[in-house]
This record gives C-alpha cells, sequence and structure tokens, in this order.
C-alpha cells in the first residue's frame, strides 16, 4: 500500500514538474573564465628536467583548526573567496548531528597574518523557524556562492518533519560578504511537497549570471539534481543520476557545455564501492551516467576542484569501508590518472575501535591561486589545510607521465 501510494504521489509530481518548467527560459553556457588553461601560470607547470620552479622553496601544507564553538559535535564545514583577499567558513555544531540546539556558525581568515575570528552564529533552528513561517526541527549544510552582483548567498538545509530524507533548501543573503544576512527564504524545488532536496556541493554559475546548484533527494530514491536558479527562484532542474545509488554530486567543469560529475556512492552490499559518475555535453540540460571513477569510496562525500592550470584535485576518503583515511589527489585530464598527492590522515594500522573519522572534505581556491581544505575530524573538530601554490606546483611536476607505470592504489581510470 505504501508503495502505491508513493507512486501516486511521484506521478503527480511528475504531471506538476511538466506544467512548472513548460514556460522555463532557455539554457544557457557555463560561464568559463578565461585564464588558465589558454595562459597557464609558469610556476604551476611541471618544472623541465634540470629546470627549478619560478619560486625555489616550496612551502610545506600549513594545517590549523577552525575556531572553538564549545559544541561537542561539529560536521560539514565549507570556504568561500572574501573580497578583502581573506577565506570565510560555515559548518555546523551542536550536541550531536540533526539535534534541535545544532547551529551554523562561521569565521573568516586572515591570510596575511593565519588567524581566524570568532566564531559567530549565522542561523539557528529558532531563527530559521521565524524567518521561514514553519516549525524547523533540525538544520545542517551550509553551502556558500557568490552571485554575479557580488553578494554573497548562503545556502543551508531544513528539516521540519523526519530525517534528512525529509529536507528542504533555504538560502539568505549578504551585502557585506558574511557579517549580516536577509531573512531567509524556502527554494521552492518541487511544487508537490518541496521535500527530500538536500545540498552540499558548491554551485556552478552559468554565463547569463543564473548559478547552478548540484543538489540530491533521499526519499525514495537516492539521486543528484541540477537545480538552475534565479537568486532565491527554482527556475529549471534536471536529473544528473538514478536509482539508489549517488548522492552529493561533484560538478567539475571542462568548457561551455561539457561538465562530469562525481558522486558518494549509497549502493547496496555486493556493489561497487568506486565513485559514481555522470557527464554532461549542454552545459547540464541532460546528464547521462558514465564508467565509475575507479577510486574505492565508503559512502562517503568527495571534494574537488578545477586549478588555473587545468588540473583537477579531490579530497576523499580512499577506502571500501569507514572514513578513517583522507587524501588529497590530484588528475590531468588529458592523461586521466589519478594520483595521491597527500595522505592527511591515516588510521589503517590502528584496530578498528581506536580509528576516527576524517569525512565531508570541502575545497577552494582563493585569489592567489592557493588551495583551502576543510574536513570533519572525529566530529570533534574541523580541520583546515592550506597548500600553497608553489606547492601544488611541485605535486604536479611530481605525476608520472602519461605511458608510465603508476601504483593501481594512487589512481584510477576516468
Amino acid at each position: 500500500m505504501r508503495r502505491v501510494i508513493a507512486l501516486c504521489f511521484l506521478l503527480l509530481a511528475a504531471v506538476m514538474g511538466f506544467i512548472h518548467i513548460a514556460g522555463r527560459p532557455a539554457w544557457a553556457p557555463f560561464l568559463i573564465v578565461e585564464n588558465a588553461a589558454a595562459n597557464p601560470d609558469e610556476e604551476t607547470q611541471p618544472a623541465a628536467k634540470g629546470k627549478a620552479l619560478s619560486k625555489p622553496a616550496v612551502l610545506t601544507p600549513h594545517a590549523d583548526w577552525l575556531p572553538d564553538t564549545g559544541a561537542p559535535s561539529v560536521h560539514a564545514a565549507s570556504l568561500i573567496a572574501l573580497k578583502d583577499g581573506g577565506i570565510r567558513a560555515f559548518w555546523f555544531a551542536g550536541s550531536r548531528e540533526g539535534a534541535p540546539d545544532v547551529v551554523i556558525n562561521t569565521s573568516a581568515l586572515d591570510t596575511k597574518t593565519n588567524t581566524w575570528t570568532l566564531p559567530t552564529v549565522v542561523m539557528d533552528r529558532v531563527t530559521a523557524e521565524k524567518g521561514l513561517a514553519r516549525y524547523i526541527a533540525k538544520l545542517g549544510n551550509p553551502v556558500p556562492a557568490r552571485l554575479p552582483d557580488g553578494r554573497l548567498q548562503l545556502f543551508f538545509v531544513t528539516v521540519s518533519i523526519g530525517g534528512w530524507a525529509g529536507s528542504s533548501i533555504s538560502s539568505m543573503i549578504s551585502e557585506d560578504d558574511g557579517l549580516t544576512w536577509s531573512k531567509p527564504q524556502r527554494l521552492i524545488t518541487s511544487p508537490l511537497l518541496n521535500l527530500s532536496t538536500l545540498v552540499k556541493s558548491p554551485a556552478i554559475t552559468f554565463a547569463d549570471g543564473h548559478l547552478g546548484l548540484p543538489a540530491y533527494h533521499e526519499w525514495i530514491g537516492r539521486f543528484g539534481e541540477f537545480l538552475r536558479l534565479d537568486v532565491t527562484q527554482v527556475i529549471d532542474k534536471r536529473r544528473m543520476s538514478s536509482g539508489r545509488g549517488a548522492i552529493q554530486p561533484l560538478v567539475f567543469v571542462g568548457d561551455a557545455q561539457d561538465a562530469t560529475a562525481y558522486f558518494r556512492q549509497t549502493r547496496s552490499a555486493g556493489l561497487p564501492k568506486q565513485i559514481p559518475v555522470s557527464h554532461t555535453q549542454n552545459a547540464g540540460q541532460s546528464w547521462q551516467a558514465a564508467g565509475d571513477l575507479e577510486i574505492a569510496n565508503p559512502n562517503s562525500a568527495v571534494a574537488g576542484l578545477v586549478l588555473s592550470n587545468g588540473m583537477q584535485l579531490l579530497a576523499l576518503n580512499d577506502v571500501q569501508a569507514g572514513r578513517h583515511r583522507l587524501v588529497l589527489m590530484m588528475s590531468n585530464p588529458k592523461i586521466g590518472q589519478w594520483h595521491t598527492i597527500e595522505v592527511l590522515e591515516n588510521d589503517e594500522a590502528l584496530p578498528d575501535e581506536q580509528r576516527k573519522e576524517y569525512s565531508y572534505p570541502y575545497l577552494l581556491t582563493d585569489d592567489s591561486g592557493d588551495v583551502h581544505l576543510v574536513y570533519t575530524w572525529n566530529r570533534t573538530k574541523i580541520r583546515h589545510y592550506h597548500f600553497s601554490k608553489p606547492w601544488l606546483a611541485q605535486a604536479l611536476s611530481q605525476l608520472p607521465q602519461a605511458g608510465t607505470n603508476a601504483n593501481p592504489q594512487s589512481e584510477g581510470a576516468q
């Protein structure tokens, strides 16, 4: 009986959805910033044989912690570059994930002094209730984005009933780079119940100024969805995957029409514990499943970005079970191999009961070309890593070239 009711809801949603999108505007290409692939910076290129990089000293990665809020549990950190060259972080904290006391915090990093500001609360359950005029049981997963007019937009997940499968996405706007925020507004992603839509990964910008927000569902199916937004209005959406095995899509844009999405796998026992992949050749209007990225994934989020020279980075748990190992990988898309360039955390030598959790990575490139990574450290802290541009250049110079033998445990075929 439950399946019949669920099927009726899906059919009704399909009809309503068709009516809803009948008048959607023309689709735009992805926004491509003309810098890197055509004119890569000299210091981010592999060093020629016998020739030193332009910066003689390659800094080691710098690690620190986001400020302690006193909460026993923290999770789901994210980052955005600020207009003054700094970095702003967001994360949620409370007695446990999904508890009524969970709040979304923020802190800003001064990259000149390497210091974080005291954390402040961006959103809590009571404020969300008042702003959205509806009951809110819990909230989480903050994801910031930069609008074309320079304003900052923060997406976050709220739940009014049930677990995360009953989520919807809300957002608010800041005109002062995150110091103050507007009243939250709920995104209408479905004309029916508007439930089971979550966000985790960074947004993509279209050439017409609209945002493309990778989202996902966890009710009935577990699949990715690509939302096209005009600030707080969903003007279109497209399915990125199907079934129950792929959530939290991460989008790598190749050019104005081409992009690849990597997913956190949620497959049942016996199916490959690897990274599901979808591809678009029309700027996200349609997505086709591709072969897995052959890197282990233990039902855990992946993070990634494209460097200014076209190289790609991935941060993930590269094991089939558990979240006790976290690595940073790099790939040259022209060659099609991934290689581990830094093992960030590794408890594999410890007994199971002593292993910690390292999860939910999030990557960002700042204005100088340096890379910043944040991730959950055993649910009690948020770890921050800073990788300098010269360090990334050295890592690139040490990658195996096409045709060379590579360690199969540190690469995957695209």
